[in-house]
């Protein structure tokens, strides 16, 4: 009996239920904006026309990832209210993120809510076991950028349509939970991600940055083919939600000023050519035909996008190509805070060895030891 074909998209009840969580959301975050606080934007128009280019799926090139600092609990969603309201109802358009398993997947509600959202469910290590820059969803993020996730394996029964409305399609992030995978659908290849990589709520006096994450240089060195970066700058959010807020805690304070910077798209050559060339040689070396060599850690498995042995993912040279990935994006972030006038930045802060004074800390609230922050790990 023929297998029935592969679904391209998501059932059409999914589809709608997206687009008006997304759509609504974006409207409220944008009568946030820009009715209860004043909002300078720079680069908006740029960033449209980015948007623009990519509204017709089958014309992408290539993914979009915009990389930002993380300065309150606020920033996503309310920075996408300063898109227009006519481009929040269109999801395939509109960014994926990743947000944290422990408080954005921790009821059914919650899940289905954020999962609509085109959230993906990030364990933080303060927090869970599995965290870290090997998990599900950062291989999900990877395939969301690229060409074509996944070659989707037949359909066992002919009922069966779609992760959504079968439970079936599905990867999990911990071994007990189970959620909808959404690089499996042809739809979404080429989509837009969005990382915050200080992995925190960073409230420096000065909007510095922390040192950023070893996954946005998995999404840069590893999406096929590399993505279109795009650096951002945020700042006044975390006026809004200050950490140090008292009651009403739940309530966002208004009348602030609030700035976001959309830079340009980067030269990857120029900016990630040598160290994309350095990866690929390193994932050269680790395969043998389609397969992960078994010396490299992985038993012979199929190389799958996203899936890497152990030696791609704690090899010295592996680990060193990371860091000076995410030490280069963080500075074209900070090159975009620079043209607003900011002062110049601590090059301590973007060394992970300087935060150590703050890792023996268990609060998930603290004042940081390093440089006086508020930060927000909960």
């Amino acid at each position: 009996m023929s297998q029935p074909p592969a679904p391209q998209a998501p059932s059409l009840p999914w589809r709608l239920s997206s687009a008006t969580i997304m759509g609504l959301t974006g409207i409220l975050s944008r009568g946030f904006l820009y009715g209860l606080n004043s909002v300078e934007v720079t680069g908006l128009s740029r960033f449209l026309d980015i948007l623009d280019s990519r509204r017709d799926i089958e014309k992408r090139q290539r993914g979009l990832l915009t990389i930002s600092n993380h300065v309150s609990v606020l920033d996503d969603p309310i920075i996408w209210g300063l898109l227009p309201t006519s481009y929040g109802f269109n999801p395939s358009n509109l960014r994926w993120t990743l947000g944290a398993h422990d408080i954005c997947f921790k009821t059914k509600f919650l899940t289905r809510f954020f999962t609509l959202g085109q959230v993906l469910p990030a364990h933080r290590s303060k927090h869970s076991e599995f965290g870290g820059p090997f998990q599900p969803s950062i291989t999900q993020a990877i395939c969301l950028l690229s060409a074509q996730p996944f070659s989707p394996p037949p359909l066992s029964s002919p009922g069966l349509s779609d992760p959504f409305t079968t439970g079936a399609l599905t990867y999990t992030t911990n071994g007990a939970d189970t959620l909808p995978s959404p690089a499996y659908f042809p739809c979404n290849r080429h989509s837009w991600v969005h990382v915050f990589p200080e992995g925190l709520v960073h409230q420096h006096p000065s909007s510095d940055l922390r040192y950023f994450k070893w996954g946005v240089a998995r999404l840069i060195l590893e999406a096929d083919p590399p993505p279109d970066v795009l650096p951002m700058f945020i700042d006044g959010t975390q006026r809004c939600m200050p950490e140090r807020r008292t009651f009403p805690r739940f309530a966002p304070r208004v009348g602030k000023r609030i700035r976001v910077a959309f830079g340009e798209v980067l030269d990857y050559e120029a900016t990630f050519g040598d160290l994309r060339r350095r990866w690929d040689g390193l994932v050269k070396r680790s395969r043998v035909g389609g397969r992960w060599r078994a010396g490299a850690g992985s038993g012979g498995h199929v190389a799958m996008l996203g899936e890497l042995p152990n030696e791609l993912k704690h090899s010295k040279e592996a680990q060193e190509i990371r860091i000076e990935v995410a030490r280069r994006i963080r500075d074209e972030v900070l090159k975009v805070r620079r043209a607003l006038g900011y002062p110049e930045p601590d090059p301590l802060l973007g060394d992970a060895a300087t935060w150590r004074a703050d890792d023996e800390i268990k609060a998930k609230k603290y004042k940081s030891r390093v440089d006086g922050s508020e930060i927000n790990q909960d």
